[in-house]
This record gives structure tokens, C-alpha cells and sequence, in this order.
């Protein structure tokens, strides 16, 4: 099951049905199943509470990823900073549900064993987020 909660910020414009519908198929491409995944939408005050008591990281982040994954059943809880998201859309000039998109299945990729913070590793991460976000698109 995935569930999909908002704190301290108003829930993005997200169809649910689809997203988890999309999400379940990105995840079979790897040879995963989703068990239990929460996602929560938050801004960066609470993003950074979350770094500094979990992981000892001082700084804003658009994502992190608790990971609870057993063999090839994801589980984990994901939180989302919107605000993070927004300015980074902007930055980057992409559209927001686009960006919003991306950084949601980053989170189930890095469940799925990809990572993003080795050499050349970022390429990867990127090419994966990408074929996810064509797949969303022929939804």
C-alpha cells in the first residue's frame, strides 16, 4: 500500500489512483514489489528538522528516502520538501508536476538499489528518472 500525507503544507495536485498505478510498474521493472511506502509532503522547516535528527545533514533537501526494504518488497517512508521542489523547478526552468514527479520516483529508485552519489552514479539516477517519467507519460 502506498499512502500519501501532507504536513505543514497544502496536498500537491497528485492523482493518487495513477501515481501508484505508476509507481508499482516502475518498481516491477526492477523486480520489486511495493509493500508498505508513505509519502510526506512538507516544507523545508521540517525537511530540515528530519536531516539533523536523523542524519546528522545541516542543509535543505528536496528528498529523503527511509528505507525498510525485505529482499525485493519495498517498504520505506519518503518526505518531500514542496518548497524545495518549486525552487528547483524554477532554477532549472522544468515545469512543477514534472519536477514534483521526478522527485517522487527518485525516492522508489533509490528503494530499488540505485544510487545517486558515486562517480557517474548521478547519470544513472537521472537516465532512471527519466524512463520513469516517459512511462508516466504513456499512462
Amino acid at each position: 500500500m502506498i499512502s500519501y500525507n501532507s504536513e505543514a503544507v497544502p496536498f500537491p495536485h497528485l492523482h493518487r489512483r495513477d501515481t501508484t498505478r505508476w509507481l508499482r510498474a516502475v518498481a516491477a521493472r526492477y523486480g520489486y514489489t511495493i509493500g508498505e511506502l508513505g509519502y510526506v509532503f512538507c516544507n523545508d522547516e521540517k525537511i530540515l528538522e528530519i536531516n539533523r535528527q536523523y542524519l546528522s545533514h545541516d542543509y535543505y533537501t528536496d528528498i529523503i528516502t527511509f528505507d525498510y526494504t525485505e529482499g525485493h518488497v519495498i517498504n520505506g517512508d519518503i518526505f518531500i520538501s514542496l518548497d524545495t521542489v518549486r525552487s528547483n523547478s524554477a532554477q532549472q526552468h522544468t515545469d512543477y508536476d514534472e519536477e514534483l514527479h521526478r522527485v517522487i520516483v527518485h525516492g522508489v529508485l533509490h528503494l530499488c538499489g540505485i544510487d545517486d552519489k558515486g562517480p557517474g552514479q548521478r547519470a544513472i539516477m537521472e537516465a532512471a528518472e527519466n524512463d520513469a517519467l516517459r512511462l508516466l507519460s504513456m499512462g
